[in-house]
């Protein structure tokens, strides 16, 4: 997205009537280009009102991502550890522009965040709905040299720690589906994604992609129940949430290919949105029914399958309360 839209985006976010002059005088463009812009701006979600001969309006103040408010957040081991924190308006994916970073090399500890994502993707390549503004879209860079096998329960372990992080901000209600669900009263709050190049037995890069509702509009149209941390933490700011994120999961990327995932299981089970309770698992054409036992050191799904425990891991399966219709 152009400059300007960014400056239009920063004059607004004070909640108060801006007129089309001023607007147009500070961009240097016409009332009429102010318009288009202001158009684009609400297409991403962003509501935008119309007050007659004053001018234009956001219905509240809008907390817009900071880079020096994240950084001075920041703890000084988290700060020595990063590469860049690389803040964008709009993005195709902040995964894209992650995978893409790492495929440069070096690339160990780069941060990219977006106000907006338009093709924001989460598990099984669902569509991520990412507004303007209101979210937290956050891809992180990190490298490992052990491959693959280093890396189970990975994706388990982040969402432990942004339980965590929630849980010290007061959201004590979270909970987290197996694999990459983090929910609040079974309604989805957030989701890990995790992608990786590089060699599966040795060094690989890993980009751990967070997707986090935090104020997002009702008016957003989401195919299953959602929910926003400003339900339940009324004015909670991004730019705090995020840098608490990067402080908790930053040194856990770092220490992880020692502790593995096996220094998270016992919080994972404490936290488990469905331990004991009959569900179905879809694995490709197949469904499976059985009791949730928990998981296994190394993140697997423990199921009791007709008096079996069977293990399942990542990949193509799927997850749901047994007697959902």
């Amino acid at each position: 997205m152009k400059k300007g839209n960014e400056e239009l985006l920063a004059m607004l976010a004070d909640g108060e009537l801006h007129s089309g002059e001023t607007l147009g005088q500070a961009l240097g463009i016409s009332r009429a280009a102010v318009w288009k812009q202001l158009q684009k701006l609400s297409a991403l979600g962003l509501a935008i009102e119309t007050v007659r001969g004053k001018g234009y309006r956001l219905p509240e103040k809008l907390d817009l991502l900071s880079t020096d408010k994240i950084t001075t957040a920041l703890s000084f081991s988290v700060q020595s550890m990063l590469k860049e924190l690389d803040l964008k308006l709009i993005v195709d994916s902040t995964n894209s522009i992650a995978m893409n970073r790492a495929s440069q090399g070096n690339a160990k500890g780069y941060i990219c965040l977006a106000e907006c994502q338009y093709a924001g993707r989460g598990r099984r390549g669902r569509y991520w709905h990412s507004p303007l503004s209101q979210n937290i879209y956050l891809s992180i860079v990190w490298e490992f040299t052990q491959g693959v096998s280093a890396l189970e329960g990975l994706s388990l372990a982040v969402a432990v720690g942004i339980a965590r992080v929630l849980k010290d901000a007061g959201l004590n209600a979270v909970a987290l589906k197996w694999p990459n669900d983090i929910l609040v009263q079974q309604r989805k709050l957030g989701g890990v994604l995790l992608e990786m190049q590089g060699d599966p037995s040795g060094h690989c890069q890993v980009v751990v992609g967070i997707g986090l509702n935090v104020n997002m509009s009702k008016t957003v149209e989401i195919d299953q129940p959602w929910t926003c941390v400003q339900e339940y933490l009324n004015g909670v700011s991004r730019n705090q949430l995020t840098a608490d994120l990067l402080n908790e999961l930053i040194p856990m990327l770092d220490q992880f290919p020692t502790t593995g995932f096996s220094n998270y299981q016992r919080q994972w089970s404490e936290l488990d949105a469905y331990i004991n309770r009959d569900i179905q698992l879809q694995t490709g054409v197949n469904t499976i029914v059985g009791r949730v036992l928990g998981v296994t050191n190394k993140g697997a799904l423990r199921l009791l399958v007709d008096g079996q425990e069977k293990h399942f891991y990542g990949g193509e399966i799927s997850m749901r309360s047994r007697y959902q219709s």
